[in-house]
């Protein structure tokens, strides 16, 4: 169904994203940040991966009802998830990124790469969707008969719980520089590893609110071209509210590279270096490989999180397959 709160977790998935880059200077890449949390952690890589996960426990004491309704686990469905975590590792590692690092901040800097990646695992996401609700194998049937169009509104208290992250998200990071100033550069860790844990559950909340923690509304997203009355349109809201903003907000800064303004709360930027002239087969496969695996199961690696902490036996299956894929 199409949820119109959809835009007010878009604007916490910009919050997110933004406080990641212009306090640390990082770009909020899930995929690379969990590759690393599993296979070389770090302060850098857990604190946001943990902020994350984190962002589980507020959804589930004031807004249950963005919790998605994930299916029991079987005998068959755990080497689904092993393979579904297998194809995201490979794909994500491969095509460097996934929906955060290339949709999100990459087509927000305006980066042709990014822009390559994206229309790539884009268009297969979307044929693979409709491909399998053709087949009866992928049914979009999460709007339990209504038009997937239909709008619906949460409750009050949910309305609620919405409007105040969104709000306190963007008070957060523009105090970062107050508290912190410019003397914790001389021992910046705590400061960069609370920040990353913030940004980080940030957008956890901004994936519950948009709806993009639910696989079923996901493969709804892509369903205009099998069903038309399947299409939820929520998520392009997250083009306008994310992707829009922090293009604004990237391109304002500036001028991010020049060395007279860094980030907060570090020296430098450590932003992709790569260029169109490095995109070679693997690139081009990872990307599709990575399309393929969300068209067909809803999920990309931040969703894949959250519902590892949700669903920890799913979780385990998925992660490790993640890690064998990501190797």
């Amino acid at each position: 169904m199409f949820t119109p709160h959809t835009s007010l977790g878009a604007l916490l998935l910009y919050a997110g994203a933004d406080a990641l880059l212009t306090h640390t200077g990082r770009v909020f890449g899930i995929s690379s940040l969990l590759a690393g949390s599993l296979h070389r952690p770090d302060a850098d890589n857990l604190s946001v991966i943990s902020g994350l996960a984190a962002s589980a426990l507020p959804v589930y004491l004031f807004a249950p009802g963005l919790i998605p309704s994930y299916p029991l686990l079987s005998r068959g469905s755990i080497v689904s998830a092993v393979v579904l975590g297998a194809l995201l590792g490979w794909g994500t590692k491969n095509g460097r990124g996934c929906t955060s690092g290339h949709m999100l901040c990459g087509v927000s800097r305006l980066s042709p790469r990014s822009l390559i990646a994206t229309a790539i695992f884009f268009s297969v996401g979307l044929l693979t969707a409709n491909i399998g609700h053709l087949l009866g194998a992928n049914q979009f049937n999460h709007c339990k008969g209504f038009p997937c169009y239909t709008p619906v509104y949460p409750s009050s208290p949910e309305l609620g719980f919405m409007l105040v992250t969104a709000v306190l998200a963007p008070l957060v990071n523009a105090l970062v520089p107050r508290i912190f100033k410019r003397q914790t550069k001389s021992q910046p860790r705590s400061a960069t590893t609370l920040v990353s844990f913030l940004a980080g559950l940030e957008f956890g909340l901004g994936l519950f609110i948009t709806g993009m923690a639910d696989p079923a509304k996901v493969r709804a997203f892509f369903a205009f071209l099998a069903d038309p009355s399947r299409f939820d349109p929520s998520l392009a809201l997250v083009i306008v509210f994310g992707i829009l903003p922090l293009m604004v907000s990237y391109h304002k800064s500036t001028l991010v590279k020049k060395e007279n303004h860094p980030p907060t709360l570090t020296d430098s930027w450590s932003l992709p270096t790569a260029t169109v002239q490095d995109i070679d087969w693997r690139f081009v496969a990872g990307a599709a490989v990575f399309g393929l695996a969300w068209g067909w199961s809803g999920v990309c690696p931040g969703p894949a999180i959250l519902r590892s902490v949700l669903q920890p036996s799913w979780g385990v299956c998925a992660m490790a397959g993640y890690m064998l894929g990501s190797w």
